[in-house]
């Protein structure tokens, strides 16, 4: 199911000894659009301090209920290597991390999980440090991640083909694998209130420093592409729509391919 990002917002993460603290932000990967953690600031037992879940921790969906359950106690993340949320995430830190939490690297691997399109499916094996991921590893240890901020990107201003179209608005995530599908853009500054979907997998680059997301997808395209209703969720209809306005091939057509990495 796919769920917008200021919907996860405020969500409690629950360990299994008490709540941790809600959701604040969402460190993404700009390289494969996917969600590596969840930015939590938690209560008073931690002196409201900021600390970083990853979504192999996410056992079951729960977002609904505004609650969602953690495999962690909240013992292991007071004693979780800290982080200052304010800067960058280096691959440094995360060993740490995913180390201290006994986590099999997600970075060993071709797909955006591993090996795996889902994080769920990495917990019953811990043998990033052998084999075929252990080659990934030492590959790809030293690369810095291409971690961002959700909050940080919105406002970014979107480029169409052709020009200027508005800008990010929010994100639609997908709440088994945590791909970012859809980034919200708002067009308001050209149609009021016209919102609508970008596919990450159309996001030809994004220019960090002058804070631009660049589309292939032209201005007029986008223009008479279905408006998005924030209200309502995107079902099967509708997503197929979208991709047959573009003329682009429907997600589920490449989706396992593009989560294993083929």
């Amino acid at each position: 199911m796919l769920r917008t990002a200021k919907d996860l917002e405020g969500c409690t993460i629950e360990a299994t000894d008490g709540a941790i603290g809600s959701v604040e932000d969402f460190y993404f990967d700009d390289d494969q659009w996917v969600v590596r953690y969840i930015v939590v600031k938690t209560g008073n037992w931690f002196s409201n301090r900021r600390v970083l879940i990853s979504p192999l921790s996410i056992r079951q969906a729960g977002w609904e209920t505004g609650v969602v359950p953690a495999s962690l106690t909240m013992e292991q993340v007071k004693n979780s290597p800290s982080i200052d949320t304010d800067k960058p995430v280096s691959r440094q830190y995360e060993k740490s991390y995913y180390d201290y939490y006994g986590y099999p690297y997600y970075w060993g691997g071709m797909g955006i999980w591993g090996a795996h399109p889902y994080p769920s499916m990495m917990m019953p094996s811990l043998s990033h440090k052998a084999g075929e991921a252990e080659i990934a590893r030492e590959q790809r240890e030293k690369q810095d991640p291409h971690l961002r901020s959700c909050d940080a990107v919105s406002g970014y201003q979107l480029r169409a083909s052709d020009g200027e179209i508005g800008h990010v608005r929010g994100y639609l995530i997908d709440e088994k694998s945590w791909a970012i599908r859809f980034l919200i853009m708002d067009t308001s500054n050209w149609w009021l209130g016209h919102q609508v979907l970008v596919a990450s997998e159309w996001i030809a680059s994004v220019d960090w420093a002058r804070s631009i997301v660049t589309t292939e997808l032209t201005r007029q395209a986008v223009k008479e592409s279905p408006t998005f209703d924030p209200e309502l969720l995107l079902d099967a209809a509708g997503e197929k729509s979208l991709y047959s306005h573009y003329r682009r091939p429907a997600y589920r057509e490449h989706a396992v391919k593009r989560e294993l990495g083929a």
